[in-house]
C-alpha cells in the first residue's frame, strides 16, 4: 500500500500504520522527499517534516545520502561478555563474586513485614541510611528515591526531564549501557573525550555549547578506562557547569563503596535539575538490581510518578536486604578488602604491562584497565583469544573508533599475578606480530 495523505501528520500516520502491519519492515526505504511530494501533490516541506517527526518517535531514521528507512531494534553491546571455552575472562566487566556478600544471609534479619499496595515506596529504614550517607556529600537541598538500578535511574531521569532527539553529553569512551539508553531512547550523544583526570572541560564546554540539554558523568571508577576526577578537575567542570543551569547533571558513582578514589562533586549549586546515583552492584551483588538516588525536588517528583506504589516500586525485600548488608560490619570489612583488592590486582596489571612495554594512560581505579594500541584493536582481541585470553575492544565504547587511538578495555577484577605476567607476555607478543604484519609490503 502506497505513503497517503495531504498533512504532515496524515502522511506520517500512514507510514506509521504500515510499519504496524507489518508492510514496511525494518531497513525498508522511504521515498525521496521530492518523489513523495510530487506523487501526492504536496509541498516538499510537508514531506519533510512528516519525515521528521518518525524520525522523532522512532520509527524511522536519516542515513544520509542513504536516506530516510525505517528504523529496525537496535543490537546493543552488553556487558556480562566473557570468555569462552577454556579461555581466560578478561572481558566480562564483572567484580569479583569472592568479594560480594551472602545476600541470603540477610534475608531473614531486621524487621521485614510484607509489603502491601499502598505502602511507601522506599523502605524507611533503607531511606534513612541513604539520607545520611549523602549528606556527607551533598550541601545542597535534596530527596532520596530507590530505582532498579544505576541504568534504571540514568533512563528515568533523563525521560522525566527531555524528549526524543535532545542532545545529551556523555563520556567518550563510555559505559556501554549508557550508549543503549541513549539509542533505545532516542537521544542524539554529544560524545566529551575522557582523559585520566576525567571528563575533558574543552570538550564538555563544546557539548553545551552546541545544545546538550543533560550530562551524564562518572566521577569515579570509569568504565572502560578507570580514570576517576581530580579535585582540580571537578572544579573546573563546576566553573562550566555554572554557566549552563538549565542543564540536567547526572552523575554515576557506581563504585562508590569500593572505590580507591575520593568523590569529587561536579554539580554546582546554581544547576536546577541534577541526580546523584549510586548503584550497590558492584559491592553487593548485580542481581539485587538496586540503586539509591538523591536528587533535586522536582527532579525526584518526577521520578516518583514514575516509580509509584502499585506499579513499578522497587521490592521491599531488596531494600530490606541492602539495608542489612549496608549495616553489617562484616561487610563493610568485606568492602574494605574489595577496595585494597581490587586496586592492586589493576596496579599489578598495569605494572605488568609496562615492564613488557605496554604503556597504560592513566592510573585506574574499579575493575577495568584501558590499554592504547598501535595496531588494530580488534585483531589484537582475536588473536589474544586465539592464545586463550578473552578481553574486549575499545571500538565498543566509543562514537566514532576511527577519530580515537586503538585500544583495549581489560577486566582485572579478578586477575592473579600469574595470570598478568602471562597476559602481559602474551599482549605485548600480540602486538610486535601485528607490527611486524603491517610492515610487510
Amino acid at each position: 500500500m502506497p505513503v497517503s495523505g495531504t498533512t504532515a501528520a496524515e502522511i506520517a500516520g500512514s507510514v506509521r500504520d504500515q510499519v504496524a502491519s507489518g508492510e514496511l519492515a525494518p531497513r525498508a526505504v522511504l521515498p525521496p522527499v521530492r518523489v513523495l511530494a510530487a506523487e501526492l501533490g504536496v509541498n516538499r516541506n510537508t514531506v519533510a517534516l512528516a519525515y521528521r517527526r518518525l524520525v522523532e518517535a522512532g520509527v524511522a531514521e536519516t542515513r544520509g545520502r542513504g536516506g530516510t528507512v525505517i528504523a529496525e531494534v537496535p543490537q546493543l553491546a552488553r556487558e556480562g561478555v566473557g570468555a569462552d571455552g577454556d579461555s581466560v575472562d578478561l572481558a566480562s566487566g564483572n567484580p569479583d563474586p569472592e568479594l560480594l556478600p551472602d545476600i541470603l544471609a540477610a534475608v531473614r534479619g531486621g524487621r521485614y513485614r510484607q509489603p502491601l499496595y499502598g505502602m511507601p515506596a522506599v523502605d524507611p529504614d533503607l531511606a534513612e541510611w541513604a539520607s545520611n550517607d549523602f549528606a556527607e556529600d551533598i550541601e545542597q537541598p535534596f530527596r532520596t528515591l530507590v530505582t532498579h538500578g544505576a541504568v534504571d535511574a540514568t533512563e528515568r531521569l533523563l525521560n522525566a526531564h527531555l524528549t526524543r532527539g535532545d542532545l545529551v553529553a556523555i563520556e567518550d569512551p563510555c559505559f556501554l549501557a549508557s550508549i543503549g539508553t541513549l539509542r533505545l531512547n532516542g537521544y542524539r550523544p554529544a560524545p566529551v573525550r575522557v582523559d585520566g583526570a576525567g571528563m575533558r572541560p574543552d570538550a564538555l564546554r563544546a557539548a553545551l555549547e552546541d545544545g546538550a540539554r543533560a550530562v551524564v558523568c562518572t566521577p569515579r571508577a570509569h568504565n572502560p578506562t578507570g580514570a576517576s576526577l581530580t579535585e582540580e578537575r571537578a572544579a573546573d567542570l563546576r566553573a562550566i557547569l555554572a554557566d549552563h543551569p538549565q542543564v540536567l547533571v547526572i552523575e554515576d558513582d557506581h563504585f562508590s563503596a569500593v572505590s580507591a578514589r575520593p568523590y569529587q562533586r561536579i554539580t554546582p549549586p546554581s544547576t536546577a535539575r541534577w541526580a546523584l546515583v549510586r548503584s550497590v552492584s558492584k559491592f553487593l551483588g548485580p542481581d539485587l538490581r538496586l540503586a539509591l538516588v538523591a536528587a533535586d525536588t522536582e527532579s525526584t517528583l518526577r521520578l516518583e510518578a514514575r516509580l509509584s506504589a502499585g506499579t513499578t516500586w522497587v521490592s521491599h525485600l531488596l531494600q530490606h536486604i541492602a539495608h542489612a548488608l549496608l549495616l553489617d560490619p562484616g561487610v563493610h570489612e568485606l568492602h574494605e578488602r574489595a577496595r585494597e583488592a581490587y586496586a592492586h590486582r589493576s596496579g599489578l596489571l598495569v605494572r605488568r604491562l609496562r615492564a613488557h612495554g605496554v604503556e597504560v594512560p592513566c592510573r585506574p581505579d574499579g575493575l577495568n584497565v584501558w590499554v592504547e594500541l598501535d595496531v588494530d584493536s580488534r585483531s589484537a582481541v582475536q588473536a589474544l583469544a586465539q592464545r586463550g585470553w578473552a578481553v574486549r575492544p575499545g571500538g565498543l565504547f566509543v562514537r566514532e573508533p576511527s577519530a580515537h587511538p586503538e585500544a583495549i578495555r581489560v577486566t582485572s577484577s579478578t586477575v592473579t599475578e600469574p595470570q598478568a605476567e602471562a597476559f602481559a607476555a602474551e599482549l605485548a607478543a600480540v602486538v610486535a606480530d601485528l607490527r611486524a604484519a603491517n610492515r610487510q609490503p
